[in-house]
């Protein structure tokens, strides 16, 4: 299956943590990080996750958020740092390409807070994704 999500990450399932309705599934990603999702549990057992689970994270360019420096006092899980790759400007949005440990992620957000980060190639950002936006898949 191709899928039009830009971001695609391999990883391992460390740990399912299970709730009522939802569960959280840490993943260790290839380049070394550490991946929460939120998904619920019904997909937690279609998908037959546990720990060992080999999977692929899954997040939209458009749920990344990016910052230049340490942030602190956000309820955002999923924080990789990396190092702006590229950019590709227009004139409404921006795609952010950055280098993490391991891989590259794509972030699209607006001209104007690209040019309000002072985003270049080079810059050290932080991708801030939050939990529920990431999608899990396997083989």
């Amino acid at each position: 299956m191709t899928l039009s999500i830009r971001n695609q990450f391999p990883g391992t399932v460390t740990d399912v943590t299970r709730g009522k309705v939802m569960a959280t599934v840490k993943v260790r990603l290839a380049g070394g990080q550490d991946l929460t999702a939120a998904i619920t549990l019904d997909a937690v057992e279609e998908l037959g996750l546990e720990a060992g689970s080999a999977v692929h994270a899954l997040v939209k360019s458009t749920e990344v958020a990016l910052a230049t420096g340490p942030v602190e006092g956000l309820s955002i899980r999923n924080r990789l740092p990396g190092t702006v790759t590229g950019i590709t400007s227009g004139r409404a949005m921006a795609s952010v390409e950055v280098a993490v440990d391991g891989g590259e992620l794509t972030s699209a957000i607006t001209e104007d807070a690209a040019q309000d980060l002072a985003l270049a190639t080079g810059t050290p950002v932080v991708a801030l994704i939050k939990s529920t936006e990431v999608a899990l898949a396997t083989a």
